[in-house]
Order: C-alpha cells, then sequence, then structure tokens
C-alpha cells in the first residue's frame, strides 16, 4: 500500500456539517474558517453512533502496487439495515441489541424507520416498517420497570432476622430502551443547535462582548443546513405521530387513548374500556413483572410505589413530550429560515440596543422552551409582517400569514392572522383621504381585533385607532382584552386570595390604562409613543375644543356601556384626574353615586339619618372626611343639583361644611365652610319645587332642615366673627406691645393675668381653634366670645338662642351693661352710642329681655351727664335719645315708654340736673315722633321730612295727623311741661326745654281746634 486517501462528502451535505459543527467547541474547533474537509475528519474520527444520522458511509481509496481500490465502511445503522432487509433470523437481531444496547439499537432503529439516515439508497417501506416494529417490540427494548430486579430491596439478612442499620432505598422508574433510543436520535439531531445561539453579529471587533449595534445581525446557521435539520427533525416527528395515530407499539396504543379522563395516560384507568384494558395486558404479557420467585414470596406484602400501568403511562408522558418538543424545534427552524430569506438585519434595524442584545445572546433552546424567546420571535414576526404590508407594496397579509401558518403554526397562530390583518386594514386606513373609507377600513379592523383581543399590541393598535378617531375601539378592545385576561371574575371576587386578586386587578387596569391613555391625549396630554410597533404613527391634525369634548364625551359614554363595574371606577377617578367633573356628572353611568359615595367613606343615607335626628339648632356632628376624599362629596352635591334632588344636595353640603380633618391634613376654611352651609340653605329652600324625591318622604326631609341649616349658618357667622376679633386683637397687641388692652383673661386658677407674650400667643391658639372646626353656639359663647369680653358677639348669639334662663335677664342686662362701659371707655358717649344703634337694631323687635331700653337709657344718660358735668365730653341732647331710636329701628313709642318709666321714678333720678337731661332728651323723642309720621306720608326718612318742614309745623302739615297719635303727643306734651316745672332749678336752665314742650303742645292744639 502506498497511499490511502478519504472521500469526501459531497459539497451539499459538507457545506450543512460545516454550518453545523463549525463552532462547537466540543470538537475543538474553534476557528470559523476551517474547510469542510476538516470538520468531517473529526467528526469521523468521533465515531459512527453520534455521526450516522449526518454523515453518509465513509470511503477510502487505496493506491497500491496492485492497483487503486476503494473500500466503504459499515455503519452499525447500515448492518442493522442488513439484517432487516434480509429477514435475518430473530437471534442474530436480539443479538446486536445485545452487542450495541437496547437504547443505541433502538435509535438506529428510529433512524431507518423515520428515513433520517443519511444513505445512497432510498429506505424501503419493508425496512420501515420492520425497524418501527423492532423499535416497539418489548422483548427488544424491554418496558418500563422499577430499578433492580424488585419493586423494594429485601431487608431481610441472610440469617433471616431483621437488619435495623439498612437504608431501604425507595425504588426509582427505568424506562424501556425505546424512550432511550427516542432521546439519544433527538438529542444527537439537536445537539449543534441547542445550547448555542440563533443570532450571530458579523463584521463587529470581534469580541464576546461587543454591542450588537457594531455589526450586521445574521443568523448563525445557514439556510440549507436548517432546512436538513427540519427535515429531518418533522421527518422523526411525523413517525411517532403516525404510530401514535395507528396506536402501534406501547407509545402509540398508550397515547392513542388520547387525553381522555381516568385514561392510562392521565389518571388511574378506571375508565378504560374493556378492549383498552385487554390491550394493555397483552402488550405487557409476561414482561409485566420482573421480579424473581424469591422476590415475591419475601416482598409480597410491600405495597410497590408504581404499577405496570403508571410506569408505561410515565414513560408514555415522557415520550409524547419529545414528540412536542421535537416539532416545535422543527417550527422553530422553519421561522429562522423564513427570517434569514428575508435579511434579518433589515427586520431589526427598528429594534433598540437591548433588544438586539437580547437577540444576539438568544439561544435556541431559549427560542423555543422560553417566553422570552416566545416574546423575540413575535417581534421578529412582527417586523416581517411590517416588511410585507409597508407601503412599498412588496405583499400582503395572506402572503405571508399562510407561510407562517402552515410551517409554524405554535409562533404564529390563528389570532396572530387576524391581527396582522387588522393591522393591514389599518395601514390602508391611514393612507386613505375618504372618511368613509376610512372609517370601514378601520371597523374592519376592529371586527378582526374583536374575535382575538388577547393576542393584540392593544397599546399600539388603540394608539393607531384614536389617530384614526375611531374611539369604539380604543374602548371596547381593552375592555374584551381584559375580560380574557380575567375570565373567571377574580379581581371582583373579594373572598378570592389577596394575591390572586390583586395579580387579576392589576392585569385589568393595565387594559384600562389604554382608554384612559386616550382620554389625556385629547385632553392635551402627552402620551409616549410604543417601541417597536409594526404600525406605523399617523400624522394627527389638530383637534379644535369642540371635536375634543366631543370624543371625550363618546369615550366615556361608551365606557359606561360596559357592564365592567371596575373599569368604571378606574374612568371615574381618571375623569377627575384630568379635571373632567362636567363630562363625568352628565354622562356617569347609574354607578356614579355608589361610587362617589364610597369613594368619600359614607353614604349619603347616614348623613341623612344624622341630620334628621338632630332636634336642635345647636346640636353639631362633625364627620371626619380625609381631605383627598371631599372632592368626591362635592362631586355627589353637584350631582343631586343637576338632577334637581335638592334635598340631598343639602344633606351631602352640611355634611361637607362640617367635616373635620381625619389625619390632621388640610381642612376647608371658615369661608368655604360658609359657602358649603348657604348653598344647603339655598338648596334646601328649593326641595319644595324638586321631583328628585318621592312624596312618601318628601315631608321627613323637609320637617324642619330648612331651620337646622339656617341655624347652623348663624352660629357659623357668629364663628367667623368671633375669629376676626380675635385676630385684630392679636394683631393689635403685636403692633403696640406696650400698651394695655381693656381685654383680659384668667389663665390661672387664682385669676392672675397671664403676661404679655402668654396672652398674644392664647389669643392666637384660639383663633387656629376655631379655623379646624364648626363649634357648636355654647361653645362659642362660654370659651371664646365670654372670655376675651365679645359682649356684642355674646348678645347677638343670646337673641338668636332666644335665651331665657333667668325671669329678670340678669344676664342679658349685665351683658348690656359691660358693652357700653367697654364703648364708653373706647370712645365716649359716641361709641357707645354706635354700638347701641349696631346692635339694637339687630336685636330689634325682640320680647324686651334682650334690649332692655329702661336700663340703656338710664345707663348712657347717667354716663353723658357725667361726662359733661366733669367736662370729659361734650354731649349733645339728642345724642342718647336718637342712639335708643335708631336701636328701636326709629319706633319712638317703646322709646317713650322707657322715659316716662325713668321720670316716674324720682328714686332713680333725685338730681334735677339728671332728670332736666332726661327732659331734654323726651322733647327729643317728641319731635321725633312728629318727623316720623310726616315722613310715612311723605314717603322718605325722618331726616329728609325735617330739612323739608325746615323745624316749624304749619297748620296745614299738622292737621295730616290722625287724632290717635295727635292727642297722644299733646297729653305728653303738657304733662313733661308740668315735669320740668317742678324742678327745683333756676328758670334760666329750665325756660328752654319748658318753651320747646309748649310750642309742640300749642301746635297741637291749634290743629285740633281748627
Amino acid at each position: 500500500m502506498l497511499f490511502v486517501s478519504d472521500i469526501f462528502p459531497l459539497p451539499d451535505t459538507a457545506a450543512t456539517v460545516q454550518s453545523l459543527y463549525s463552532q462547537l467547541e466540543f470538537f475543538g474547533l474553534d476557528n470559523l474558517g476551517e474547510s469542510c474537509e476538516k470538520v468531517t475528519g473529526k467528526l469521523w474520527a468521533r465515531g459512527d453512533l453520534s455521526t450516522q444520522h449526518i454523515l453518509p458511509r465513509r470511503r477510502i481509496v487505496i493506491f497500491s502496487t496492485m492497483g487503486m481500490m476503494e473500500v466503504v465502511f459499515n455503519r452499525p445503522v447500515d448492518i442493522l439495515r442488513r439484517l432487516l432487509e434480509s429477514n435475518s433470523p430473530r437471534p442474530m437481531l436480539e443479538d446486536f441489541f445485545n452487542r450495541f444496547g437496547a437504547g443505541e439499537a433502538a435509535a438506529m432503529c428510529l433512524m431507518l424507520a423515520a428515513r433520517i439516515v443519511n444513505t445512497e439508497n432510498f429506505t424501503s417501506n419493508v425496512v420501515a416498517e420492520k425497524a418501527a416494529e423492532a423499535f416497539e417490540d418489548p422483548r427488544l427494548v424491554g418496558i418500563p420497570q422499577l430499578e433492580g430486579s424488585g419493586a423494594l430491596s429485601n431487608t431481610r439478612t441472610a440469617a433471616g432476622g431483621f437488619s435495623m442499620g439498612q437504608v431501604v432505598q425507595e425504588a426509582e422508574p427505568v424506562f424501556s430502551g425505546a424512550h432511550e433510543g427516542l432521546c439519544l436520535c433527538s438529542s444527537r439531531l439537536l445537539f449543534p443547535l441547542w445550547e448555542l445561539p440563533v443570532m450571530v453579529t458579523k463584521g463587529d471587533s470581534g469580541s464576546s462582548d461587543a454591542m450588537p449595534g457594531n455589526g450586521i445581525v445574521v443568523c448563525r446557521l445557514s439556510v440549507g443546513a436548517m432546512q436538513v435539520l427540519e427535515d429531518k427533525i418533522r421527518s422523526l416527528e411525523k413517525f411517532l405521530r403516525s404510530r401514535r395515530n395507528q396506536r402501534r407499539g406501547l407509545y402509540g396504543c398508550v397515547a392513542g387513548l388520547g387525553d381522555l379522563t381516568g385514561s392510562i395516560l392521565y389518571g388511574t384507568g378506571s375508565d378504560l374500556t374493556t378492549s383498552d384494558r385487554s390491550m394493555v395486558r397483552n402488550l405487557f404479557g409476561s414482561y409485566s413483572r420482573n421480579e424473581s420467585a424469591e422476590g415475591n414470596a419475601s416482598n409480597k406484602r410491600q405495597r410497590l410505589p408504581y404499577s405496570p400501568a403508571e410506569l408505561a403511562a410515565m414513560e408514555v408522558r415522557a415520550m409524547e413530550c419529545i414528540r412536542q418538543l421535537l416539532l416545535r424545534c422543527a417550527e422553530a427552524l422553519f421561522l429562522l429560515q423564513l427570517l434569514s430569506q428575508h435579511h434579518v438585519t433589515r427586520l431589526v434595524q427598528n429594534f433598540n440596543a437591548d433588544l438586539r442584545q437580547a437577540l444576539v445572546q438568544l439561544t435556541f433552546h431559549q427560542l423555543v422552551c422560553s417566553e422570552e424567546g416566545d416574546q423575540l420571535a413575535t417581534r421578529l414576526i412582527s417586523a416581517s409582517m411590517e416588511y410585507y404590508t409597508g407601503p412599498d407594496g412588496r405583499g400582503t397579509v395572506d402572503d405571508i400569514s399562510g407561510r407562517l401558518r402552515d410551517g409554524c403554526p405554535s409562533f404564529f397562530k390563528e389570532s396572530d392572522y387576524k391581527f396582522y390583518l387588522a393591522v393591514e386594514c389599518l395601514e390602508r386606513a391611514a393612507m386613505t383621504s375618504d372618511s368613509k373609507e376610512r372609517e370601514n377600513l378601520a371597523r374592519e379592523a376592529f371586527n378582526y381585533l374583536s374575535k382575538v383581543p388577547e393576542s393584540a399590541d392593544l397599546q399600539t393598535v388603540c394608539k393607531r385607532f384614536a389617530d384614526l378617531r375611531f374611539y369604539e375601539a380604543v374602548v371596547h378592545l381593552p375592555l374584551q382584552k381584559a375580560q380574557t385576561l380575567d375570565p373567571s371574575g377574580d379581581a371582583f371576587n373579594e373572598q378570592m386570595d389577596a394575591g390572586i386578586r390583586e395579580h387579576a386587578l392589576a392585569r385589568r387596569e393595565q387594559c384600562y390604562e389604554i382608554v384612559t391613555t386616550s382620554l389625556r391625549a385629547l385632553k392635551g396630554e402627552t402620551s409616549q409613543r410604543e417601541f417597536g410597533s409594526p404600525i406605523r404613527p399617523v400624522v394627527q391634525s389638530a383637534l379644535d375644543p369642540v371635536s375634543r369634548k366631543k370624543y371625550i364625551c363618546q369615550i366615556i359614554q361608551l365606557g359606561v356601556q360596559s357592564p365592567d363595574k371596575l373599569f368604571h371606577t378606574y374612568l371615574y377617578r381618571t375623569l377627575i384626574g384630568l379635571g373632567l367633573e362636567n363630562e363625568l356628572l352628565e354622562y356617569g353611568g347609574p354607578d356614579l353615586v355608589p361610587f362617589l359615595q364610597s369613594s368619600g367613606r359614607e353614604s349619603v343615607q347616614e348623613a341623612a339619618s344624622a341630620v334628621t335626628s338632630a332636634t336642635s339648632p345647636l346640636g353639631q356632628s362633625g364627620v371626619q372626611i380625609p381631605a383627598n376624599q371631599a372632592k368626591y362629596f362635592e362631586l355627589l352635591a353637584r350631582y343631586y343639583v343637576l338632577k334637581r334632588q335638592h334635598v340631598l344636595a343639602a344633606h351631602v353640603l352640611l355634611r361637607l361644611a362640617e367635616r373635620r380633618s381625619a389625619d390632621g391634613g388640610v381642612v376647608p376654611t371658615l369661608e368655604q365652610r360658609r359657602q358649603y352651609l348657604s348653598n344647603a340653605v339655598l338648596q334646601a329652600k328649593n326641595a319644595s319645587n324638586s321631583d328628585g324625591l318621592l312624596g312618601s318622604t318628601r315631608g321627613a326631609f323637609d320637617d324642619g332642615l330648612l331651620d337646622l341649616l339656617e341655624g347652623k349658618l348663624v352660629v357659623l357667622r357668629f364663628q367667623i366673627k368671633i375669629k376676626e376679633e380675635l385676630e385684630a386683637i392679636a394683631s393689635k397687641l403685636e403692633a403696640s406691645p406696650s400698651t394695655s388692652e381693656s381685654v383680659s383673661v384668667d389663665s390661672s386658677p387664682d385669676g392672675t393675668r397671664a403676661d404679655h407674650a402668654n396672652f398674644m400667643h392664647s389669643i392666637r391658639e384660639k383663633a387656629k381653634e376655631l379655623s379646624l372646626e364648626l363649634k357648636s353656639i355654647t361653645n362659642l359663647y362660654n370659651e371664646y366670645a365670654v372670655p376675651f369680653e365679645l359682649w356684642e358677639i355674646c348678645l347677638e348669639m343670646l337673641y338668636f338662642a332666644n335665651y331665657s334662663g333667668d325671669a329678670d335677664s340678669s344676664i342679658v342686662r349685665e351683658t348690656w351693661a359691660r358693652l357700653i362701659d367697654q364703648a364708653l371707655s373706647r370712645g365716649g358717649i359716641a361709641e357707645a352710642c354706635a354700638v347701641l344703634k349696631r346692635v339694637g337694631s339687630h336685636v330689634y323687635p325682640g320680647d324686651g329681655a334682650v334690649l332692655p331700653l329702661d336700663t340703656l337709657c338710664l345707663h348712657l344718660e347717667k354716663a353723658a351727664s357725667e361726662r359733661l358735668v366733669s367736662g370729659v365730653e361734650s354731649v349733645g341732647d339728642e345724642d342718647v335719645a336718637r342712639a335708643l331710636i335708631a336701636a328701636c329701628k326709629g319706633a319712638i313709642e317703646p322709646v317713650l315708654n322707657s322715659y316716662d318709666q325713668l321720670l316716674s321714678n324720682g328714686a332713680i333720678f333725685p338730681s334735677p340736673n339728671l332728670r332736666l337731661r332726661l327732659l331734654r332728651s323726651v322733647l327729643v323723642v317728641l319731635r321725633e315722633w312728629v318727623m316720623s309720621v310726616f315722613a310715612q306720608r311723605m314717603n322718605t326718612s325722618a331726616t329728609g321730612a325735617s330739612l323739608i318742614l325746615g323745624g316749624t309745623f304749619s297748620m296745614e302739615q299738622m292737621a295730616i295727623f290722625s287724632q290717635g297719635i295727635h292727642d297722644k303727643i299733646i297729653s305728653a306734651a303738657n304733662r313733661y311741661m308740668t315735669e320740668v316745672r317742678r324742678l327745683a332749678l333756676p328758670q334760666n336752665q329750665t325756660e328752654a326745654v319748658y318753651r320747646g314742650f309748649r310750642e309742640l303742645e300749642e301746635s297741637l292744639l291749634d290743629v285740633k281746634r281748627k
């Protein structure tokens, strides 16, 4: 022999081998540029068992002195093929299985049966069928059994005793050679794929850490190599599926029963038919137990962990999983071939860096078995569909989807087909200028997506529908998907586990957010475009305000029509957050009121019962309402007003006015509370004309409601006045800290005056307390008005409350006295008269207890006399009298009666000068009486009448008096002239007063005589 040379495979086979195995570090082929010959040689060096599915028989040429000779080396699978073709005796076949092992022999039978062996000649049907029978023959491949000769190890010692130290190992199932052969055959087919990336980057620096954006992304394997592997894998899967359908062998018989309840594959076999049970018994035959007689005798009471039927079911499950894995792998290879034909680099050009990095690092195992791989495959298919259906017109959805549905249905489902049909419609709608055709195309796309809402990329699709102004799809598609994601309604079930319920709710809210995103876009807020969309954005024309409102209302109306109550809640909160309260109140559904009530943490029925149970306007019932939830009550009140349910609106407004902060946060100001109560009063007044309540309940709501609200409004005004007075006192103290104020507070039990700083701090604290919540009139009087000597407000509160705590009204008289003294100390008689006019006009007319004229007259006249005599203040004769008349709102007779009562009691005014002052005041009162009569006749005021008359009374003017008033004034003037003459004073002091009474009397008498 002079020389020996290998005959290498044909170029196509060599190229396939190089593409599959050139990057496998396991073979030591680190250099990607190695030749086909070197790769093939290294594979042959590994032996025939692991390569006979991909490499042909090895051929060599021997050159010798005798000539040239070609030698062909048969592989083990070739020997098996010869045995099957020649009908060799069974012992020879059994010897073959014994030499190579049941697993390897079964793998070779499987390759022949599936015709995936690389041979020069076609495998005949006879050989394939015999190989299939050998693969399924339990006498050759064995049956699934437990590890060891027996089901359980013998726990008896050789001497018959019981061994306490022996560990009993649980028996593990051992599958048959058929299962092992299927595993070997599948693993050898997938070996050059499984743990290697499906994509590589060419043209970069070659570093493993280089970013994929630096080069061109391509498939690692050539299209031809992937086609060869796909064909072999599909052939293997097809063989297994055909045996299952024909119910041949253990795998075919058991798996062919299907997913039946109680079948041997999925259950206990209780529902198997008689023929199925017989089939299983015949299938196992005498091989059902591999136990010796000694084993049966020693372990007859021991329970086996698995029955033969269970072992068979376990093996068949495993083989079925392998079959499904093979099918998935074949589909993945088909997808990769399709992507390679359209240049992966072009398809991934819109992917971001992270997505490209994930794609380059994706292994075939991850592509087939992981969720991440499935998502990346979907993105690649989307890019491919975009490439086909783009404006360049390279094809239609049907062109590419037909190939995808036939070649990789697990990656491209029917739902995906409908989705991309919808995408195509949207693309056409975006390009057309006809509004009618655009709407028809959008509706067609909506109809497609309505059938498969779970598979749609709703964020992108709904954005496109929004650009087309087709908001019916924007609302309905997310709601349909929410129902698909949570078909059992776990998000609605409060009895459900918290984790499951929260997860279901989160998935629903992701769908709801798509609808609210469109609302935000219409409102004017920008939204981020979803990256990697198969749909290009449409240039959206600017909308005028009227159109925006129209589409917003359309979305609200469509959303309210949905039966999804959780979506209603989500929608209502979004509308409130966007400031679309008016649209919410106008178009809200029937569950809007319960939503507002539950969001505000209080029902209107509770508010109504609390209000109707109150029996006094002095009562107070503050409600703790968080500040961030008060807005829901405000909307509820507005809703009731809009629906003309005025009584319910009044109840809600009352609760808003009385609310207290639940967390010490922001509380409404007193002015806001006053506005709430004013609106509540207005609604209560309108309640009589409202049809919002049933007639049977109208009376229960109306009785006392208006009085209650008006009373609370008055008390709130008192509180506002007290707060303003306290703030004014504090400001004045801060402006002049050295000045001592007349207001004093006993801050300690022994009545000592607090120092200046503490006093001012206490005033501020009291003012702050008044700002936090509503106070009752009792608290306002006892804790604020009286301690800070706010006597004017005290009198107003006593008048409002119809105070009658003491028979002689000593509290009221004492309060008036303190008020007058306080005014005298601040501004003298002028200030006192001004206070009397202001306060008296508020409390008159009354029952006389709140405005004691005799006490006020006495107090002021004495003070005026004393100040005049001492020279402290110049007091006019008319000041006190006119102040009393003004306090009585112009009523003369009550003032005259008070003066008359004082003058008739000489013990009260023993001083002649003081009595003379009272008589001067009486003269003023009588003249004012005359002027008031003229004013009434002339439709003017008393002052205006005085200016018109010029201070004199003509006969014609006096004639307008009625006879009763005429006589009263004459009698009074005559009586008071007598009183003037009785005074022990010089005539020059009394003459002017006497003459005034006489002139008044004579004038009236002349009128009477004429």
